[in-house]
């Protein structure tokens, strides 16, 4: 029996597994393993710590009292740089990281302000990636602006751990709601039980007059620079996510008190449900019940750790198996990569090779310069026999690990495998409390089944790779270090597998740009003979074959180190074939940052979850970022390789339809369902700016609101104004990335794509609408067949003037015409215009409207998000946003001053 459409819905909505390891677990009632970790760019100050310690401890007594005596800070690490001065207090990591902290502590961007904030960019219900604070707003007082940080963190942790949205509206701050039948103007917020005042704050000279907010005579909102200001003293307990910063707020908004009609992200995203009702779902509330007869938790405990210099073990598969295919060659060009190209100097690194036993080829060696790479690379294996013993191998990088007075706990190993081994499962214990991270890297179809059981037991990556020629290079280039410090982490430009025929030629570029440019190498690599090779920088300099240093270990490879700092430009290159017949090569270039102070461009990815039951889809996620701050405009491309080895592609998407929670937030996203059997499949990302589309965003969402000011004792008293950002967002110039984004599982889907349409098409999450004349224009992104992917069949829209009649009973609210409507590929703008058969001539008006979208094996789309529609006609003798009315208003003294003082302003 194939599941309905609201089925497959929820399973990609709620039921997604997370892929980001947390070490956070919750043990009765009290949450364990919370990480913060402090940037290495941030200055050592012990008053950092105190505050950080401050603000847990006033954060679990307010989210105690606000989760109703279910959750507490139980203990929490604090993981100071290595950059900093040893201490004694200072314990050893274990497997806590920076690149995987819940809280991180870094200087912002650009200085472009100090708003505490979650990165979260997935489904309602679905954790987020961290939270971001400022040393500087955890050392200066923001108690107006923001209230005590302790409620600050937990408006951010509900963002982070449960996956809800914020309450309130930067972009749209007021919305006519039509409850009780008043077409009454609200502040977007929750609960409407806040209280205040809607008023702009004028200055001038160094002086600050507030008035009332005119209304726009069009819409009749409010006019732009209009804000509610919110009485100090309010009487409502609620809502966190909304101003966590009023005393009287304690509490999230339930069912009771949520507002439905407000314009905010936890409606759009979260079906208009209340956060509370999100927090019920949430695995953390169906495992702790409130504890009773306890009036306050215990305080949090904290352990102060320091990082440690980077100790990484490869331990390589050198059994039978690894004969085919040229396996053992192409693992041998990769693990070369990685030691020269991708490992950051003063890293220790040893080398473990294993077949039925292990042998020790290296002890741990200490990168300094590029003469210790060749004493590691002389021992990769040149032959390949033997049976398969995973856990013989990953013993004896335990013992390199341990023979050079170094802890397992937080070191490195990268285990490369192609074969099965039943006695794997032997060692999982010695693992699990070893404290190292093992990284996996699954080759070929006939891996153990069990490798990713120790990735993920022990908070490492996963990668799969087949027979394709980059994958390996991928894979390895996609383990580096989690410092934290992104000026040495190796960025990969270009990894191209090109199939060139007898005395053919290819002609490619490769983008540098001014982020980057040192530590640059361009890697050829071939399976027969080694091809003519021209490469000309942007100046003209060439460099050719007898340029590039040639593997001495004949692993038909060979590497260009440019000397100094790259040019930035477009570099050229042609590789000619000279072979008697056709053969395949790969282009690879890796880079590092150009500069410390000044952040390189960076591509992520993965997947919505590590493993997939069809036919639950699954989400692609791709993120494109300068320092914190997100990267819009660039043409990002997923590709996907099942174990069959069948491929597809997806051009990923920042629109804020269909996958994608936010427009323009440098998450590009898509659905993927395109399954071919079960197994391993892998995800690598190509990402590309031209012609100079892209441009930088200074933007951030799921954040902490900053409140403008406050009203006491009728009294009007304005905060400093929020740092103002002249430029929202600024040009970035033309650049390229590669990322892989690792392995997932899938089970349960019918072999070579063979399978019927199961999905409906995704749900509308953007429709708008608004009165033009008499008649309601509607635009909104049009959804697929499938999800987000082809054409939809035809599209239902329904009306009402009530809200609740579309939210509680759409299939009795009012029937639009469509016959004309015929839909377009998804991601096309989709327009609309009806006039309602309703409509009032000469009152003013709104209406409600949803859509859904059928596919032609009619499966529906769950209910869009519901638009309003509002026909305003100001009632006379007012004065608007526009001016005032003057057929109205007499054209006396006061009137005139009216006008001369709206032309002023």
């Amino acid at each position: 029996m194939v599941p309905g459409p609201k089925v497959l819905l929820l399973l990609s909505l709620h039921l997604l597994q997370e892929t980001q390891s947390s070490l956070v677990h919750l043990s009765n009632n009290g949450y364990e393993g919370v990480v913060v970790a402090i940037n290495p760019s941030v200055r050592e100050d012990e008053k950092l710590i105190q505050s950080i310690k401050e603000m847990i401890t006033q954060a679990s007594t307010y989210l105690f009292e606000a989760s109703k005596g279910r959750f507490y800070f139980r203990n929490v690490s604090i993981l100071v740089p290595m950059t900093w001065k040893s201490k004694s207090e200072y314990l050893m990591p274990k497997r806590e990281s920076y690149d995987k902290a819940e809280v991180i502590v870094a200087d912002p961007y650009l200085k472009y302000g100090d708003e505490p904030y979650t990165l979260h960019y997935r489904q309602c219900g679905d954790r987020g990636q961290y939270i971001h604070f400022t040393p500087n707003f955890l050392l200066t007082d923001n108690l107006l602006m923001y209230g005590p940080r302790g409620r600050v963190f937990v408006h951010e942790w509900a963002h982070l751990r449960w996956g809800v949205f914020d309450e309130y509206n930067t972009d749209r701050p007021f919305y006519m709601s039509g409850k009780n039948g008043k077409n009454a103007l609200e502040a977007t917020r929750c609960s409407t039980g806040i209280t205040g005042k809607n008023v702009v704050d004028e200055c001038q000279r160094g002086s600050c007059v507030t008035r009332k907010c005119r209304r726009d005579s069009k819409t009749g909102l409010y006019e732009p620079k209009c804000k509610f200001i919110p009485n100090k003293s309010q009487t409502v307990p609620e809502s966190i996510m909304f101003m966590q910063n009023l005393s009287s707020v304690v509490e999230f908004c339930t069912e009771k008190t949520h507002n439905t009609e407000a314009p905010n992200l936890q409606n759009k995203m979260c079906n208009h449900r209340s956060t509370w009702d999100v927090i019920e779902e949430s695995a953390d509330f169906r495992n702790a019940s409130p504890m009773g007869g306890v009036e306050a938790p215990p305080p949090p405990t904290f352990s102060l750790l320091k990082s440690k210099q980077r100790v990484v073990c490869l331990v390589l598969d050198k059994s039978g198996s690894m004969n085919k295919d040229d396996r053992l060659i192409r693992m041998n060009q990769a693990a070369e990569l990685y030691l020269t190209q991708i490992v950051e100097k003063k890293s220790l690194f040893g080398l473990v090779t294993f077949d039925q036993e292990a042998r020790i080829q290296n002890y741990l060696t200490k990168i300094t310069n590029s003469s210790d790479y060749p004493k590691i690379t002389a021992n990769l294996p040149q032959q390949a026999s033997g049976g398969t013993s995973i856990c013989s191998g990953i013993k004896a990088g335990f013992q390199v690990i341990t023979s050079s007075s170094q802890s397992t706990s937080g070191s490195e190993i990268i285990l490369l495998t192609d074969g099965e081994d039943d006695q794997i499962s032997s060692c999982f214990e010695e693992v699990k409390h070893s404290g190292a991270i093992i990284h996996t890297i699954a080759l070929g179809p006939s891996a153990a089944k069990e490798l990713e059981t120790l990735s993920t037991m022990t908070g490492g990556l996963r990668f799969y790779a087949n027979k394709d020629l980059t994958a390996l290079m991928d894979a390895f280039s996609g383990i580096s270090a989690s410092s934290g410090s992104t000026s040495q982490r190796a960025l990969q430009l270009e990894s191209k597998a090109l199939t060139i025929a007898r005395n053919g030629r290819i002609n490619g570029t490769v983008l540098v740009d001014s982020t980057v440019g040192n530590d640059t190498f361009f890697v050829v690599t071939w399976t027969a003979q080694k091809p003519e090779i021209v490469l000309q920088d942007p100046k003209g300099k060439t460099y050719r074959a007898s340029d590039f240093k040639d593997d001495e270990l004949n692993m038909r490879s060979a590497r260009l180190q440019i000397p100094g700092i790259a040019e930035t430009g477009t570099w050229t290159y042609s590789l000619s074939n000279k072979n008697v017949i056709p053969q395949s090569l790969m282009v690879t270039v890796t880079t590092r940052a150009r500069s410390p102070t000044k952040p390189p461009i960076i591509a992520t990815a993965h997947m919505s979850q590590d493993t997939a039951r069809y036919p639950s889809p699954m989400i692609v996620y791709a993120r494109v970022s300068q320092g914190f701050l997100p990267v819009l405009g660039a043409s990002v491309t997923a590709i996907i390789e099942a174990e069959d080895e069948n491929k597809v592609t997806l051009e990923l998407w920042d629109n804020g339809a269909g996958a994608d929670t936010v427009q323009n937030d440098g998450i590009y996203t898509r659905y993927f369902t395109d399954y071919h059997g079960n197994g391993r499949y892998s995800l690598k990302v190509n990402v590309q700016a031209r012609r100079k589309t892209a441009r930088l965003s200074l933007r951030q969402q799921s954040k902490s609101l900053y409140m403008p000011g406050y009203i006491e004792d009728g009294k009007i008293i304005m905060n400093p104004p929020r740092p103002e950002i002249q430029e929202a967002e600024t040009p970035v110039e033309d650049f390229s990335r590669v990322a892989s984004g690792g392995s997932f599982t899938v089970s349960g889907a019918p072999p070579g794509g063979n399978h019927a349409n199961v999905f409906p098409p995704c749900k509308v999450t953007d429709l708008e609408a608004e009165f033009e004349g008499d008649h309601i224009h509607l635009t909104w992104t049009a959804p697929g067949k499938v999800l987000d992917k082809g054409k939809a069949s035809t599209y239902v829209i329904r009306m009402s003037q009530h809200f609740r009649d579309l939210q509680k009973d759409f299939s009795n609210a009012t029937l639009v015409n469509t016959s004309g409507l015929i839909p377009r590929e998804a991601g096309s703008k989709e327009n609309f215009e009806f006039k309602p058969e309703t409509l009032k001539t000469g009152k003013s008006t709104m209406f409600y409207i949803v859509i859904q979208a059928v596919n032609d094996a009619g499966f529906t789309s769950v209910n869009s998000n519901i638009a309003q529609a509002v026909k305003f006609i100001p009632p006379e003798h007012s004065v608007s946003a526009r001016g005032p009315n003057i057929s109205a208003i007499p054209l006396t003294i006061w009137g005139l001053i009216v006008i001369f003082k709206y032309i002023l302003n």
